[in-house]
């Protein structure tokens, strides 16, 4: 994260301190490095390509929606894994070709999938025998094939928060193993749908190769059988969920690891292999910046109450997630303090670091929420009505806003009464 970095005691964004964009940006805001999007995009693109040159990167449009975002991903010729009808609007506005767009997603409704099948999507991973037959039936209605592929969920422990485990029999996401070889077979005498892929997402923030390992295994095992089954396999998409360090120590696989992990099962070159990174690409290169409302003591804790809420950065409180908390500008005469840093949110959950140790702060001053370009801005909320914080974009010494801070007349203006109110 050398691009997100101290220089003279102040923390800039490449080349541009953080205090500059807070004098122009009302607090709470998120800033995303354009340059370290770009850098982290094009390692892991190039760890993957060199071993599967025709491999598809589909940035996980879930971990950072921001328009902006997309674009520097497009640019460098990114897909898009979209779970949404707005995500697929997000990504062809971003100029992300539809043959380069992969739809994931339990829930996926009719209209959804009528604008996936109208806009020509590479292909709908399918998670339910019923989904399946909507999607055929949505197609034949548009005189149209639809290139689909069962997502298998293979009953793999991720080693990560339950609440992101997708790929165990329990949990709500893919097909299970026992029964998806004959809907293969269902899918394959339809006639609004071609079974062109098998895909497999097993979790999000993992942190060892072993899961991929097993999970892929599977995945290997089955594609030979759909193979000698006669179903024409084109694709294999491998899903995401490549985690990274949020804590000092922590060390999850490196790019390079996990593109050996994938080459040790699939190791021919006549599959195009889809991936679904997003945290992976995002996470460390966005930090949400924070005004220090006041200190709090109490005789248990002091508490660093400050402008950002759980509405902005819910991670955690919905998952216990860690968030290194830095002061924007060092002060080498201050002492060490030990707070709880909370938001204004009217919840117990809305604390964002127990007793964590740093630069005492004073109201006004001016902290930063490290590793937050993934799952930060994406799962914001109007909580309390606090609005939707801006989003800021830097590229070298410029900066410019790419969201622009909700208002509380944009809420307001969406309510109504009812008409025997009046």
């Amino acid at each position: 994260m050398t691009l997100i970095s101290y220089k003279n005691n102040v923390l800039n964004v490449e080349d541009v301190p953080v205090p500059l964009i807070a004098d122009a940006v009302e607090t709470p805001f998120y800033c995303y490095s354009a340059t370290l999007l770009e850098n982290v995009f094009l390692d892991f693109k190039n760890e993957i390509q060199k071993r599967h040159p025709d491999a598809l990167i589909c940035f996980a449009v879930k971990a950072n929606a921001n328009p902006a975002v997309l674009k520097t991903f497009a640019d460098l010729g990114a897909g898009a894994d979209i779970v949404s009808g707005g995500e697929l609007k997000l990504a062809l506005n971003a100029g992300i070709p539809p043959e380069k767009i992969v739809f994931s997603g339990v829930g996926k409704t009719k209209q959804e999938l009528t604008d996936a099948v109208n806009a020509g999507i590479c292909q709908i991973n399918v998670e339910s025998e019923e989904e399946l037959i909507m999607i055929d039936a949505v197609a034949r209605s548009l005189s149209k094939t639809a290139d689909i592929a069962l997502r298998i969920n293979p009953d793999v422990n991720a080693h990560t928060h339950e609440k992101i485990s997708t790929g165990k029999k329990e949990n709500k996401f893919g097909i299970s193993w026992e029964s998806a070889r004959a809907l293969y077979q269902k899918a394959k005498e339809m006639k609004g749908v071609n079974p062109a892929g098998i895909d497999v997402h097993i979790g999000s923030q993992l942190t060892e190769t072993e899961p991929f390992d097993k999970a892929f295994q599977k995945v290997a095992d089955m594609l030979k059988t759909l193979i000698a089954d006669g179903i024409e396999i084109r694709r294999v998409d491998l899903g995401g969920g490549l985690g990274i360090p949020y804590k000092d120590g922590e060390n999850p696989p490196s790019f390079s690891q996990y593109a050996d992990v994938v080459k040790k099962h699939f190791p021919e070159q006549n599959l195009t292999l889809i991936f679904e990174p997003g945290r992976c690409l995002c996470a460390n290169a966005g930090i949400l910046v924070s005004r220090v409302v006041r200190t709090k003591k109490t005789p248990a804790k002091t508490f660093l109450i400050v402008d950002a809420g759980m509405n902005d950065l819910i991670r955690p409180a919905m998952y216990d997630a860690y968030h290194k908390a830095v002061p924007v500008t060092l002060n080498d005469s201050a002492e060490i303090e030990k707070y709880d840093i909370v938001g204004p949110v009217c919840e117990s959950s809305d604390v964002f670091a127990k007793e964590r140790a740093m630069q005492a702060c004073r109201s006004d001053e001016l902290i930063a929420f490290l590793s937050a370009g993934a799952y930060g801005s994406t799962m914001s909320s109007n909580y309390n009505m606090h609005p939707l914080a801006a989003e800021v974009l830097v590229k070298g010494d410029q900066f410019a806003v790419v969201r622009k801070r909700q208002e509380i007349n944009n809420i307001t203006e969406l309510c109504l009464t009812a008409p025997w109110q009046e």
